[in-house]
C-alpha cells in the first residue's frame, strides 16, 4: 500500500487520470484506509475546479492591486 507521502506524489496525475491501472487501485486502496488522504483529493478537486473556472484572460485590475501591494509590501 502507498504511503501518504507517496499519494500526495501521485495525487495530480490520479486526478488527471494519467496513472496506470496498478497505480490507480494502490491510490483507491490507500484513499479507503486513510480518511486524511481522501481530505486531501476532496481539497484538491475543489482547487482544480475553482482554477477551472477562473477567466483564460489577465484581468488589468488584478495586475494593478497585485503590483500596488508588492510596492507597498517593499516600503519600510
Amino acid at each position: 500500500m502507498l504511503s501518504c507521502k507517496e499519494l500526495v506524489a501521485h495525487s495530480s496525475d490520479f486526478l488527471d487520470g494519467q496513472l496506470s491501472l496498478r497505480e490507480r487501485l494502490s491510490v483507491r486502496a490507500h484513499l479507503a484506509m486513510c480518511r486524511h488522504c481522501r481530505r486531501f483529493i476532496r481539497q484538491m478537486k475543489v482547487t482544480q475546479g475553482v482554477l477551472r473556472a477562473l477567466p483564460d484572460a489577465a484581468i488589468p485590475e488584478l495586475d494593478a492591486l497585485a503590483e500596488r501591494l508588492a510596492q507597498q509590501r517593499r516600503q519600510p
